[in-house]
């Protein structure tokens, strides 16, 4: 079995074009089990203070990102004027991972992963608030999951508690940035790689977790083996 954890921000725009990337590695190997994961690269509005200035510098900044992932992504569907043309400031991270969370505790990986890339369409081709909680309520009212339960799943605490754990669980890891795949608790594939990249790297790992195949069988007439028969140690010529 192999098992992913992706680690992204629903403000990360290199997560946008991984997302559809990933959607499409599962498509291609539907037996990895995809674990998604919260990560912030803005938890409140004084990150964007203290990284870039000020919120609005921030806006300015993280566009010229958004130039660069529209050319990641195979689709390019960033609407960079459309955000420039807002006159509302860049969102930070909490709100919308609280949502996707929220989601997933609803509905199982599958709905956070709806409602992630729900999110960040919202963000980078609608040029839509998602800090506004209007803005989140009508995503979720779009997306085909209860909106009563996922409205008190997002806010119960216990939610936040799950995306601080995620949280803690990339510091184990020393992850740095986003988006991420851990495979199987111990390979790291870094930023957004091509599909096939990581179709490839996948494959390598498989191979190196396989079980080991016996491919000649032992037998009486030849080479030696000490085996464990019914707790004894037997060896044979």
């Amino acid at each position: 079995m192999i098992t992913i954890e992706f680690f992204h921000d629903v403000i990360c725009s290199f997560c946008f074009p991984m997302s559809y990337r990933m959607r499409q590695v599962k498509k291609e190997m539907p037996e990895i089990k995809v674990i998604h994961r919260s990560f912030a690269l803005a938890r409140e509005s004084q990150d964007h203070d203290r990284m870039f200035g000020s919120r609005e510098n921030a806006k300015k900044e993280i566009l010229s990102h958004w130039f660069h992932a529209n050319q990641n992504d195979e689709l390019h569907r960033f609407n960079i004027e459309g955000m420039r043309e807002t006159d509302f400031l860049f969102p930070t991270s909490m709100n919308g991972l609280l949502a996707a969370k929220a989601a997933g505790i609803v509905g199982g990986e599958d709905s956070y992963w709806d409602v992630f890339d729900a999110l960040q369409a919202a963000l980078f081709m609608d040029s839509r608030n998602i800090d506004d909680l209007d803005v989140l309520e009508a995503i979720i009212k779009n997306c085909s999951i209860d909106f009563e339960k996922w409205q008190s799943a997002f806010t119960d605490p216990a939610t936040l508690a799950l995306v601080e754990e995620d949280f803690n669980l990339a510091n184990a890891y020393q992850l740095t940035g986003v988006p991420a795949l851990i495979v199987n608790g111990k390979y790291l594939i870094n930023g957004a790689q091509p599909m096939e990249q990581i179709i490839q790297a996948i494959q390598i790992i498989k191979e190196k977790e396989s079980p080991v195949i016996e491919i000649i069988k032992n037998n009486d007439s030849g080479d030696g083996s000490c085996n464990m028969e019914d707790g004894k140690w037997v060896c044979k010529e």
